[in-house]
């Protein structure tokens, strides 16, 4: 049994979207349940094997990449696959295998809740 949290997905089209798991930075202090979770997301970014990992999913064409198109990142496939794994528990990639391939894609609803972290919040009228 894992102990590991996923981070809520967003719908991408709901007018909901706009408010992901944390409010921007500059709107108010974090809760520590917020802090919790975006600590987590950017732990998992903060490997820089992580990042292009999740870089190369996130811009591949179609949206979707498989295993064997993003592991040419500088180390072993058992280490990508731990890599990959570390991405998938903070809740940033998902997966589906097919065949003998498994193939990773970045829910848009992860990069708009990410995106709105680091937003600036507009000024009180």
């Amino acid at each position: 049994m894992s102990n590991t949290k996923v981070l809520p997905l967003l719908d991408a089209e709901a007018p909901e979207a706009a408010a992901p798991c944390c409010p921007p930075l500059t709107e108010r202090p974090f809760t520590a349940e917020e802090a919790e979770t975006a600590a987590r997301m950017f732990k998992a970014l903060g490997d820089p094997v992580r990042l292009r990992l999740f870089s190369a999913v996130a811009s591949h064409e179609g949206g979707e990449a498989c295993v064997c198109d993003i592991s040419d990142v500088g180390v072993s496939q058992p280490t990508v696959s731990h890599h990959l794994k570390k991405l998938k528990e903070a809740g940033l990639l998902t997966s589906e295998r097919r065949g003998t391939w498994v193939y990773y894609r970045v829910e848009p609803s992860v990069l708009a809740a990410m995106g709105k972290l680091l937003t600036i919040a507009p000024a009180p009228a």
